[in-house]
C-alpha cells in the first residue's frame, strides 16, 4: 500500500511539476492575438552548435511558454456554446499588437472616366427611389421594366400623331417597331460588352462576337461560355445546354493567379534569387521562341496590310486623275 501511494504521489508531482513554470521574468500577454513575449534571455551555452541538445532546449522553451500561454487562455470567464451539452468557449479581449500583414494590402481602385469626369464638373451622385406614384392606375410602380409607371407607350389605347408625320401611318405598329429596333440594339450592346470583358481578361485575344446567324460552333460555344459566366453565381445555377460538361467554367479560363508564400522552403527560394541574378548578369540573352514568333508574324501582318493599303489608295487617285 505505501508503495502504490508513493507512486501516485510521485505521478501527481510530476503532473503539478508539467504544469508549473518558474521565470525570472514575466511574460508579456496578448490573449487577442494568441501572443506571449518572453523576456528572459536563453542560455547561451545550451544555444551554440546545431545538435540535438540545442533542439531539446528549444522545445522545452517552447512548451514552456506556451504552457504559461494556456494557463492564461483558462483564467478568461468561459461559457457553453449552444447550450450544456456545447463546446467550452471564451472571450478573447481586443488584441493590443498590431501584427503584420503576410500579403501587401490591396491598391485601392483606380477611378473611371465617368468619375474623373464627375469630379471635375462637380457632378454629385443622388439616389433615386425606384418607386414613383403612377397617377393613371392611382398606386405606386416601378420607374423603369416591367409594369413601369406610365405604362408601356407601345401598349396604350390611344397614340399621339407626331407633327409632320403621315397621318395615314398606324402609330401602334411604329412604337412596336421601335420598341423591338431598342431591344435589339440593347442585346447587341451586351453581347460587345461580354466579348470586350472577355477580351480583356483573357490572355488570348478572342474574335468578335457578331449576332448576325452565322456563327461557327467555336463561336457559339464561346458566346455561351461567356454568358454563363456573366452570372453573380458564375453559371452555377443555370440550366446546362445538351452535351455541356456539368463543371461549371471559371471566369478567368482555368487560370488562377498563385502567390509563394513568404515563409516557406529558403533553400528553393535561394536558387531562384541565384537563377534570376544569373539571368541578369549573363551576356547571352534568353530567348522565347513563341514570342519571337509571335512579334515576327505580327509584324508581318501590319507591313502586308499597310501595303494593301497603300496600293488601294494609288489606285484610287489614278481613278480621280482619269
Amino acid at each position: 500500500v505505501e508503495e502504490v501511494l508513493a507512486a501516485a504521489e510521485g505521478l501527481e508531482a510530476e503532473r503539478q511539476r508539467s504544469i508549473t513554470v518558474e521565470k525570472e521574468l514575466e511574460l508579456e500577454f496578448d490573449l487577442g492575438n494568441l501572443l506571449a513575449l518572453d523576456r528572459n534571455p536563453p542560455p547561451a551555452a545550451g544555444l551554440r552548435g546545431a545538435g540535438p541538445q540545442r533542439e531539446a532546449l528549444l522545445r522545452a522553451l517552447a512548451r514552456d511558454n506556451t504552457q504559461l500561454l494556456v494557463a492564461r487562455l483558462w483564467e478568461l470567464p468561459a461559457e457553453r456554446a449552444g447550450g450544456a451539452g456545447g463546446p467550452l468557449v471564451a472571450r478573447l479581449p481586443e488584441p493590443a499588437f498590431r501584427l503584420p500583414r503576410e500579403k501587401p494590402p490591396p491598391k485601392p481602385r483606380p477611378p473611371t472616366r465617368w468619375e474623373q469626369f464627375a469630379r471635375l464638373k462637380g457632378i454629385r451622385r443622388r439616389k433615386r427611389t425606384s418607386l414613383v406614384w403612377d397617377e393613371q392606375a392611382k398606386e405606386w410602380r416601378r420607374r423603369w421594366g416591367y409594369r413601369r409607371a406610365g405604362g408601356d407607350p407601345a401598349r396604350a389605347w390611344l397614340a399621339e400623331v407626331p407633327e409632320g408625320a403621315d397621318p395615314e401611318e398606324d402609330q401602334f405598329a411604329r412604337l412596336r417597331r421601335e420598341k423591338r429596333e431598342r431591344v435589339a440594339r440593347n442585346e447587341l450592346n451586351r453581347l460587345r460588352n461580354l466579348a470586350r470583358a472577355h477580351r480583356a481578361g483573357s490572355a488570348v485575344p478572342a474574335a468578335p462576337l457578331h449576332p448576325t446567324g452565322h456563327q461557327s460552333r467555336e463561336e457559339l460555344s464561346r458566346v455561351a461560355r461567356v454568358a454563363r459566366v456573366s452570372t453573380a453565381s458564375l453559371g452555377r445555377f443555370q440550366p446546362r445546354l445538351p452535351k455541356e460538361s456539368a463543371e461549371p467554367p471559371s471566369r478567368s479560363g482555368g487560370k488562377k493567379r498563385r502567390f509563394e508564400p513568404l515563409l516557406g522552403n529558403l533553400v528553393a527560394e535561394r536558387s531562384r534569387q541565384l537563377e534570376l541574378l544569373r539571368n541578369m548578369s549573363s551576356k547571352k540573352p534568353v530567348l522565347d521562341i513563341t514570342r519571337a514568333v509571335n512579334k515576327q508574324l505580327r509584324q508581318e501582318e501590319a507591313e502586308a496590310a499597310a501595303a494593301k493599303g497603300k496600293k488601294q489608295s494609288q489606285r484610287g487617285k489614278r481613278g480621280r486623275r482619269q
